[in-house]
């Protein structure tokens, strides 16, 4: 699983836009881009890591294909990402905690 070094709400909460500003030191609109560019980033390195954990079922599914099974490793292991806080509230805590660098 992807390692995840920080802590993020899994809910949603309210952020002051005044100190996003401040920790970014741009105006709002660049630095929801940046948030956004960091968000993204983290998605799809999160994706990549579900779909290569996920496609050694594939090769299974495909063998048997008239069986349909439940397969609790599988249910594990989807069970686990969907815990994860979203990108969004993750790329918010990298930036709060200065573990972005800024140009």
């Amino acid at each position: 699983m992807i390692n995840i070094d920080i802590n993020a709400p899994i809910n949603t909460e309210t952020v002051d836009c005044v100190n996003l500003q401040e920790k970014s030191g741009k105006n709002i609109y660049h630095t929801i881009c940046i948030l956004e560019k960091i968000s993204n980033k983290i998605h799809s390195k999160i994706k990549i890591d579900l779909d290569n954990k996920l496609e050694q079922f594939e090769s299974i599914n495909k063998n048997n294909l008239d069986e349909i099974f439940e397969n609790k490793e599988q249910i594990r292991i989807s069970k686990s990402y969907e815990k994860l806080p979203k990108p969004t509230s993750l790329s918010i805590q990298y930036l709060l905690k200065h573990k972005v660098k800024l140009i």
